[in-house]
Order: structure tokens, then sequence, then C-alpha cells
């Protein structure tokens, strides 16, 4: 016969007070929020389940009485709704316990010799959240996954009653790979798409939480086809003709396009290193197609050539010291150059024209008459410079005729 909801209050007000029910192999335990019964807290145990193969387990002990005792084991019978499915009982003992439980209720009722009688009240829960990651489609320009997640649904049953309450739960995700890539908002997008596709072959990883710390996660490898555009250059600044080095960094490249910003084009993957001969800036772009056609593209810094300059000294010593031997023409980004030096009488005591490799080892000139082993004098001298710059300006004129001073 049911028990009156008074007393049914009273045994289990009284069990619960000595909370001598327990399961130290539990993962976790929550209190039964009953619609009849709101001042009775029942434990409720839960137990991760990943692997699908565990179980509960149960441990009582009388909170009062003189033992020993006698436990008596029921589980609770949903279609009854009540606890009237006998398991086991165990006498003379000071302790009992259940193992391999299934998820459900249990109920004990412990007895001594002397009248004592009490009954403890637990709920035993295998959580196994759930979790599916998958490719849901990919192309060069992006990948795009898919998850699923789920959590187990526990019920309680209400003892007065026997309506089912339902046990709160909630859910927590988080994407992750390994090497680590780029995923948009892991623990909020079920379902990201990264437009910074993995350049390097990925494991991506779905890891699932619910509110009892209870995981479960799902994973599969991916294999990269993306293409990576990259390349190192040296130098970025100088004088013309500025020789530059295109070093290529890129990844999964296996047709190259090289424009160097000044009409020319190569299509080599290390193409030899590239001449600027006329002042201004540049910028090289590389376009690189993968063996799956993806296409990836790359612009450089800024490549400066510097426009032509040039200076003329107004006092040398070709004394030896190693400071200032030579008289020369200091320029930038020169094509040509003639210089012609006369002494204060008229006498031509060095001339010098060159452009190219010529130009480029002058050294100047070292203060010897006409490359011979004769001194100049000291004194002054007088010179007429003319030159062409990479850029096509003229240096010409009477702003280039003048003269120095040369000490010793």
């Amino acid at each position: 016969m049911r028990k009156t909801l008074a007393a049914y209050t009273l045994i289990i007000i009284h069990s619960v007070c000595g909370a001598q029910i327990s399961s130290p192999s539990a993962s976790a335990v929550r209190y039964t929020q009953y619609p009849s019964l709101p001042g009775v807290k029942h434990p409720v145990f839960i137990f991760c389940n990943s692997t699908g193969n565990v179980k509960g387990v149960l441990e009582a002990v009388s909170p009062g009485g003189t033992g020993p005792f006698t436990f008596t084991w029921h589980r609770w019978d949903v279609a009854a709704k009540d606890f009237s499915i006998f398991i086991k009982a165990d006498a003379n003992v000071l302790s009992s316990s259940l193992t391999g439980l299934d998820e459900g209720g249990y109920r004990v009722r412990i007895t001594d010799g002397g009248g004592y009688d009490t009954s403890l009240v637990a709920w035993v829960h295998l959580d196994r959240p759930y979790a599916e990651a998958k490719l849901q489609n990919f192309t060069c320009d992006y990948v795009a996954l898919s998850g699923k997640v789920a959590i187990d649904t526990f019920y309680y049953y209400d003892p007065v009653n026997g309506l089912p309450v339902r046990l709160k739960n909630a859910v927590s995700f988080l994407w992750s790979s390994t090497p680590e890539s780029a995923i948009p908002y892991p623990s909020l997008e079920l379902n990201p798409v990264t437009y910074s596709p993995p350049l390097e072959d990925v494991v991506y990883k779905l890891q699932v939480a619910d509110s009892f710390q209870c995981t479960s996660e799902s994973s599969f490898p991916y294999t990269s086809i993306h293409v990576k555009a990259d390349f190192e250059v040296s130098p970025l600044q100088g004088e013309a003709p500025l020789e530059v080095t295109f070093t290529d960094k890129s990844i999964r490249a296996l047709h190259y396009e090289w424009k160097f910003g000044d009409d020319s084009v190569s299509y080599l993957k290390n193409p030899p290193p590239h001449i600027y001969y006329k002042p201004g800036e540049y910028y090289a772009t590389l376009i690189v197609t993968s063996e799956h056609l993806c296409i990836d593209s790359i612009r450089s810094e800024k490549i400066t050539v510097d426009p032509s300059e040039l200076s003329i000294p107004n006092v040398f010593t070709p004394d030896g010291d190693g400071i200032n031997d030579y008289f020369i023409v200091k320029g930038k980004s020169l094509r040509s150059l003639s210089i012609q030096i006369y002494s204060r009488s008229g006498m031509m005591v060095y001339s010098f024209e060159g452009e190219g490799e010529r130009l480029s080892e002058w050294q100047g000139w070292d203060g010897c008459i006409n490359r011979s082993s004769i001194k100049a004098a000291p004194g002054i001298y007088f010179y007429i410079v003319r030159a062409r710059g990479w850029d096509d300006v003229i240096y010409d004129g009477k702003e280039y005729r003048g003269f120095f001073y040369l000490y010793r």
C-alpha cells in the first residue's frame, strides 16, 4: 500500500539528515528538487561514462541505531511509481554497497534488532556526452567544419506522485587543431568556417563538456591543399643599377609568376637577381599556383632605387694618411661620368671617362700627374665634369666646372 505524503516525508527527511549514502567513485553529485517535497534533497550521483562501460556504485552506513544492521535494497519502478524492485538484503553487517548499477533510483532500508528503522535514497546517472567532428567542405579559400554535440537527459521521479523531474544539465564545446591553426569562434560556432585555412596537415578536434564536467571528444585528420605565396627581398634600397635578390619562401607552390614592377616577368621558382636600372619606387608581385590549382599572391615591400646625385669636393689631401687621399666625384645612380682636371697653367693633369663596371671601380685621382709617379704640386686646380644619371638627368654646364684645392 502506498504511503501517505506525511509518512513519506518523515521517512525521507530522516534519511537525508543522516546523509549516510555515498559514492566515492562518482564524478559529481547534485541534489533532487521534488515538486511535492521541496524540502527533501536526495543525492544524484553522476558517473562520467565516456566509454559506455561505466556502472554506478553506492555505499550505505546507518545514520543511527545499534549495529549490526540489515540493509534491504530496492530499485525505483517507473511503471509502479515506487521503490518496489527488490535487489538484495545484507543482514548482520555495519555497511552495505551496490555495484554495477544502471541508471535509476535506489533505496536502502536499514533496521536493527532494537526497533530502529530508516531509509536512504539516491539516484544514479551514467552521463555520456556526445561529440562528432566532421569535415563539412573545403576549397582553396576556406575549410568548413561540422560539429554535432549532445548531452544525456536524465530524469529522477517524485516519490509522492511518481512524476518525472529533469536533472538540469548544459553543454559547452571547443574546437581546436594540432598543430594550432585558425578556427573562428571555436567555443561559440559549432560549424565554423575559416578563411585562413591551414598550410600544413592538421587534426581537428571537437571537445564537449556538460554541467557535470563529463567530457567527450571527436577528431579527424585534414590534409591541406592550400597554397601561400611568400618571398624575401634583398636589398630594398640602393643606387642604380640596383641588383635585387628574390628568394622564394612559398608553401605548396607549383607554378610561379614573378612581376618585378618594371614590366619584366619571370616564371622560375628562384629567378636570377633582378637589376633595376631606372631610379624610382617598385613593388614586386609573386603569383603562385598549387597542384590543385589553388592560387595566392603577395606584393613586396617598396623597393627604392635612389635618384641620381652628383657632389664635387672642393679640397683633397693626397698625403698618404688614408684620409681624403683621392679626389673623387661622389654620386648616386650615375650611368656615365667624365672628368678633366687642369692646373692653373691650363695643363691637363688627369682625366677619366667611364660607365658601368668601369665607373663603379673608379677610385678617383690620387694626385699624380696623368697617372705617373710625378706628384702634382699643392695649389688650385680646375675641373670639368659631365655625367648622366640612370634617370636620364644630365649633369653639364657651368655649375659642374670649378676649382678645388690640393694640400700635401
